[in-house]
């Protein structure tokens, strides 16, 4: 009884009509997230690319060797999965049509930029993370730009 009271009375309250440009409030969206995560994508490509098989007949190193090998895959797949999300997130809720006027190759950088994530995740390939940070980089400058502002590309490593 009381809940059907109150539901009853909330429905009486008059809706305000709100209207918003993106999908969350000014100020939520910056590049640097994608740029953790592709920098996670080129340090597990480099740390996959220098760990050394075991010696044969050697059952201990092989299943330490395996499950190093198997996380540092986990956390590579992970980030770029993480990286394409990010990017997906600015291309479709932040750059805008006006954009394009400013930015001409938005939509192919974006595009590109996608599709290096998922090569990183097939591939062990260190000049596609390369290239995926340089993407990444690039978007930085472009959204920077569209704000007025010069941020400083800055990486951890």
């Amino acid at each position: 009884m009381l809940r059907s009271a109150l539901s009853a009375f909330v429905r009486s309250l008059p809706a305000s009509t709100v209207e918003a440009h993106c999908d969350g409030p000014c100020g939520v969206y910056d590049p640097a997230s994608a740029r953790v995560a592709a920098e996670a994508v080129l340090s597990m490509t480099k740390k996959l690319k220098a760990l050394e098989a075991p010696a044969a007949g050697n059952a201990a190193a092989l299943a330490t060797y395996n499950n190093t090998f198997s996380r540092f895959v986990a956390i590579k797949e992970e980030e770029a999965q993480k990286t394409k999300k990010e990017l997906l997130i600015l291309w479709t809720d932040y750059f805008k049509p006006e954009h394009l006027a400013t930015f001409p190759d938005l939509h192919d950088t974006f595009w590109k930029a996608a599709k290096l994530c998922s090569a990183c995740k097939v591939h062990i390939d260190q000049g596609k993370a390369e290239e995926l940070m340089a993407a990444v980089e690039k978007i930085h400058g472009m959204f920077w730009q569209s704000k007025g502002r010069t941020d400083a590309w800055v990486t951890a490593s």
